[in-house]
């Protein structure tokens, strides 16, 4: 009788450490709630992120971590791993990502447009020039100063497509100065030293209170500034990174940022304030369409 009860309690004892190792191993994992969110800055500097992401965790129950930088360093992060879901607009540089198979649940998200501005007495003389890479070959050509994120942004990959454009090649000086930093603050240091500068119309109408420049060139269809979200993939990396990722939960803010409701805020967000949308919400349409 003795011997069976030995017997028996070992059993039980084995059952209890199998089981502790399979909800180790994921048979019962606790879910992840913290995702990591790379994102331009132009959406926390509009405040529309202020927005969506409050709603966004209380409908999931995921908490987002917000790290808002330029386009190409939201873009480095993805490559490396260190995000699990990116928010960003610089079209040719996130496909590179997708076909890698690092991007993927890639999804258009949204528009708007960049336009340039500049001090009122406009002293190139661009004000309704009709190209952008036109107004910055007369920029160039005034010697005025020309003020740029210099950060590899979306907002930087589209100025140095319209410079190419323009025939120009801009050197760092007295009449070309690189901030290096978001948006926001690129427009504050445009503002001090009466500068001209090209930003996205959301950043700018937010800003506008504080600033005194002025919209110079805007409408051109190659102005348009699309945003696109995808998850990072965490089988492109070793298990060290991958473990540490939320595949799950960036799944859920993809789903979530082209759902209808979340549609339907991002394009009223800003018509109270500013009498216009600051984006116009996208999902579900085809590319080649939107700016007609």
């Amino acid at each position: 009788m003795f011997r069976k009860t030995k017997y028996l309690s070992l059993a039980i004892l084995v059952l209890f450490m199998f089981s502790l190792m399979g909800c180790a191993s994921g048979g019962d994992v606790e879910k992840k709630t913290d995702i990591i969110l790379a994102t331009t800055t132009s959406t926390q500097d509009s405040g529309l992120l202020d927005v969506l992401i409050p709603v966004f965790e209380e409908q999931s129950g995921y908490k987002i971590k917000t790290i808002a930088v330029g386009t190409g360093a939201a873009l480095t992060m993805g490559e490396k791993g260190e995000a699990d879901v990116l928010l960003v607009h610089a079209p040719a540089d996130e496909k590179k990502l997708v076909d890698a198979g690092i991007g993927i649940n890639y999804q258009l998200v949204m528009h708007n447009d960049f336009v340039i501005i500049g001090p009122a007495d406009d002293p190139a003389g661009i004000k309704g020039t009709a190209t952008a890479a036109e107004a910055l070959k007369k920029i160039s050509d005034s010697g005025s100063l020309f003020v740029s994120r210099g950060d590899e942004s979306g907002t930087h990959k589209m100025e140095k497509k319209l410079w190419t454009a323009a025939g120009v090649t801009p050197e760092v000086g007295s009449t070309y100065q690189e901030t290096g930093q978001g948006m926001g603050q690129t427009l504050n240091v445009a503002e001090q030293n009466k500068g001209y500068t090209l930003t996205d119309r959301a950043t700018y109408l937010a800003q506008k209170k504080n600033l005194t420049l002025e919209i110079m060139v805007e409408g051109e269809k190659s102005l348009l500034n699309i945003y696109h979200v995808m998850q990072v993939n965490p089988e492109k990396f070793d298990q060290a990174i991958a473990d540490k990722m939320n595949p799950d939960g960036a799944k859920a803010f993809v789903e979530f940022m082209v759902a209808d409701e979340t549609q339907e805020m991002i394009s009223q967000f800003g018509v109270d304030t500013y009498g216009q949308p600051l984006f116009y919400a996208d999902a579900g349409k085809n590319e080649a369409d939107l700016g007609k």
